[in-house]
């Protein structure tokens, strides 16, 4: 499989990765993230900012970036959606810049999964299944170009090496398939993370949602 860049390549590893997702407001009142590779570097982040009264901005704009601040998504929420509607921009937002791809959901009723639409690419189709409150979801390529559902990310839980303990669902993995953009499966999840709220689940609950499909490094 080819390198899938939405973003730049230099976020696109050649080998399968685990990347660790800190989910934090170490540093601003408000929900941050913070995402480290394999070696423990800082590679991707994103803060959410508190207004002069301490009343949180509106989250319709999140800005992803690397490690030293550069802008490199802005993912717009559309307003009305009954299916949670989100634009990924490349970049800073401008006047005249048009999305490269759109998230929503595939229904209002019910449990739904999610689908993501990457403009001007049909080789670029995909859906998420699972759980992102579990932390337990994966992303699946789904294009026409791909005789079944394709498992390229996932999110799941962390386990402490030293002690064989379940970490708390604000820090967890982000695996990749080989090739497959790093700052756009960051994207992804920044996304489900304002579709879902984690409130809706006990953080002792750890159960695995049925749903979820290990990442196949054998394919």
């Amino acid at each position: 499989m080819g390198r899938m860049v939405m973003v730049d390549e230099k976020f696109c590893f050649e080998e399968e990765t685990q990347l660790t997702v800190h989910k934090t407001s170490v540093f601003y009142r408000g929900d941050g993230f913070v995402v480290y590779n394999p070696k423990g570097e800082l590679i991707l982040r994103f803060d959410s900012y508190y207004g002069p009264h301490g009343h949180p901005l509106p989250k319709d704009e999140l800005v992803l970036m690397d490690a030293t601040g550069n802008c490199l998504l802005t993912l717009i929420r559309k307003k009305p959606s009954l299916h949670q509607r989100w634009e990924g921009l490349l970049g800073e937002k401008t006047k005249n810049e048009s999305p490269i791809f759109c998230v929503h959901r595939s229904s209002i009723i019910g449990r739904s999964n999610v689908v993501v639409d990457v403009y001007g690419d049909p080789s670029q189709e995909y859906h998420i299944d699972g759980s992102y409150p579990h932390r337990c979801c994966t992303i699946y390529n789904t294009s026409l170009e791909s005789s079944s559902k394709e498992p390229m990310a996932e999110i799941k839980r962390k386990v402490d090496p030293s002690t064989h303990v379940m970490l708390g669902k604000d820090v967890f993995l982000l695996c990749l398939r080989p090739g497959f953009d790093s700052a756009f499966a960051m994207a992804l999840v920044l996304i489900l993370d304002q579709m879902f709220d984690d409130a809706d689940i006990d953080d002792d609950d750890a159960k695995e949602d049925p749903t979820h499909v290990a990442l196949d490094s054998s394919s």
